[in-house]
């Protein structure tokens, strides 16, 4: 085959994998905006013990069910201008920013782990099981933030389950740079997160130690010590204190915004004022599962390490 040959051949896979790549990511984000309406009814409904199957999706101020169309990810929530139509109750801006949250997270994944390469390895197990269990982590992550920003909640049917189930995929396939996961020895890799496990819920467990001791009052609930073992169990300790130093940054971001405002009521009301240090943490996972490795990486590479 003439070289000229081989080069058309080639540009033809190329261009073949690449819009795969586009057409893939697509259906991620539009599958991440379904995903995300549904998160959306489970966070609204959570909190208030209502089942998440009945009853149909409705206006949560008149009560009228919502007809399919008003059900649409973004598109229904701008076309009614952020209002029931019937009541004219107005609907949170935070429906739009979980669904396009999770469209956009979901996109990330399978845009990375579907890199422009020959056809047969966008088939390949270790790459799809590290697509999906991302997008499950994301899926959490999301949720988890969203109940403590509004909640100040951190249930454990999300992150005790998710915690396990971060501990068997791990045990299975090892995080490692951009190829997500690949095979390792079971039992000592399972004995490697159950010890991230453990140190990374310590760490929160001693600060909250150590704050009750100096102010004798919770500083840090245990749902962010749950919290703390399950992002252990997914990202390895690295990851998990990764996400737990970004968590801290904004929550120290957050707070500075709370000290600048003007105090309204007693000295000790506003002190005792709570902030979602889960919703933080959270957005560190984030942050630490799409681009941990690299960041990781490059803070030992300046370090000297």
């Amino acid at each position: 085959m003439s070289a000229e040959a081989v080069a058309r051949v080639s540009g033809t896979v190329y261009s073949t994998a690449h819009m795969l790549r586009i057409l893939a990511t697509t259906f991620a984000v539009l599958l991440g905006l379904c995903f995300g309406s549904f998160l959306n009814v489970c966070v609204s409904r959570w909190p208030e013990g209502e089942s998440i199957v009945h009853p149909r999706s409705h206006c949560r101020a008149c009560g009228r069910t919502l007809a399919w169309w008003e059900n649409i990810p973004l598109v229904s929530w701008v076309a009614l201008r952020g209002k029931c139509r019937t009541c004219g109750a107005g609907i949170s801006v935070r429906y739009v920013v979980v669904e396009a949250a999770v469209g956009v997270l979901w996109a990330v994944v399978v845009w990375e782990v579907i890199p422009e390469f020959p056809l047969l390895r966008v088939a390949e197990t270790k790459a799809v099981a590290g697509a999906v269990a991302a997008m499950l982590l994301l899926w959490l992550l999301v949720a988890l933030a969203v109940l403590d920003a509004e909640n100040l909640w951190l249930p454990n049917f999300l992150t005790l389950p998710g915690t396990v189930i971060g501990l068997a995929f791990r045990s299975l396939f090892y995080a490692a740079g951009n190829d997500f996961f690949r095979p390792g020895n079971p039992m000592r890799l399972f004995g490697m997160q159950v010890v991230g496990v453990f140190v990374a819920a310590g760490v929160i467990l001693i600060s909250r130690w150590l704050y009750w001791l100096i102010r004798r009052r919770e500083g840090v609930g245990m749902g962010d010590v749950k919290l703390m073992a399950m992002l252990g169990a997914w990202l390895g300790l690295p990851g998990a204190l990764l996400a737990l130093f970004i968590g801290i940054m904004l929550g120290a971001v957050a707070a500075i915004g709370v000290l600048l405002k003007r105090r309204t009521g007693p000295s000790e009301a506003w002190a005792a004022s709570k902030l979602p240090f889960g919703t933080f943490i959270c957005i560190g996972g984030i942050v630490s599962a799409l681009w941990g490795q690299p960041i990781l990486t490059a803070y030992m590479r300046w370090a000297g390490f």
